[in-house]
């Protein structure tokens, strides 16, 4: 990607009275999610649950959002974007659409991983004395897993794991907070733990609004590598894999 006019970027911000205005977009698991937000919180948001059809629905969302909050492209500061785990399509469209709309108005674009957004989401009241397991569907036997302490700092890496993997990974945390698109079957993997298992009764699928509060966060904390784009968080390689080319050699 082209570098930023980081100077000019920068005296712009100052001028800034209401915040950075953020576009906060998701596609990374069964749904697509659009909203604009600032520092008073979100202007306008849409959330779509889908399994397929993002890259038709995401950039018109995006205008529709943008129209609704009274604001022009040229206005916004910062895209943000999840950048996974998640299903591998979703996550390649909103990967693509952020680092697209960032390239043409020279704006940073932050990546923020499902399972953050997903731990966000979780009520305070819910995640006392908890540790929090973030799962997102895969789609496969494995569970895309992450555990998070109650003030949302995170306790290990996203990993993908199955059902005894999953047990034996979860089998000496006291308290667990399930939230995600997977929760559900994460629980029936868990079943028969003598520790207590709560299902959160957050949205199981990735809020846009705490995408663009993450990465408002990520911002005032100085952690936003300003030379950088979002890449993918694949923990596992794709189900769909190219022939090989016969007679070619081997890189």
């Amino acid at each position: 990607m082209a570098s930023f006019r980081w100077t000019e970027y920068n005296v712009r911000m100052l001028s800034k009275t209401s915040g950075l205005l953020i576009l906060a977009i998701d596609s990374a698991t069964s749904g697509c999610s659009v909203c604009v937000s600032n520092k008073d919180g979100p202007l306008a948001k849409i959330v779509k649950e889908m399994s397929r059809g993002q890259a038709e629905v995401l950039i018109p969302m995006a205008e529709a959002v943008l129209k609704e909050a009274s604001v022009t492209p040229q206005d916004l500061d910062v895209i943000a974007v999840t950048n996974g785990p998640g299903a591998f399509t979703g996550l390649r469209i909103g990967l693509a659409g952020a680092r697209g709309l960032a390239l043409a108005l020279n704006i940073p674009c932050v990546g923020i991983t499902t399972l953050e957004v997903l731990a966000a989401a979780t009520p305070r009241k819910e995640r006392t004395d908890k540790v929090i397991l973030a799962c997102v569907e895969s789609k496969r036997a494995d569970i895309y897993v992450q555990t998070f302490a109650a003030d949302l700092s995170p306790l290990s890496e996203p990993l993908a794991l199955a059902g005894p993997a999953l047990f034996e990974f979860c089998k000496d945390i006291g308290g667990l907070l399930l939230v995600g698109d997977a929760a559900g079957r994460a629980h029936e993997m868990l079943a028969g733990r003598a520790a207590d298992i709560v299902l959160s009764s957050a949205s199981p699928l990735p809020d846009p609004v705490l995408i663009a509060q993450l990465a408002q966060r990520c911002i005032d904390q100085g952690r936003l590598d300003r030379t950088a784009t979002p890449e993918p968080l694949y923990l596992r390689p794709p189900d769909a894999k190219l022939p090989k080319a016969q007679g070619r050699a081997r890189a």
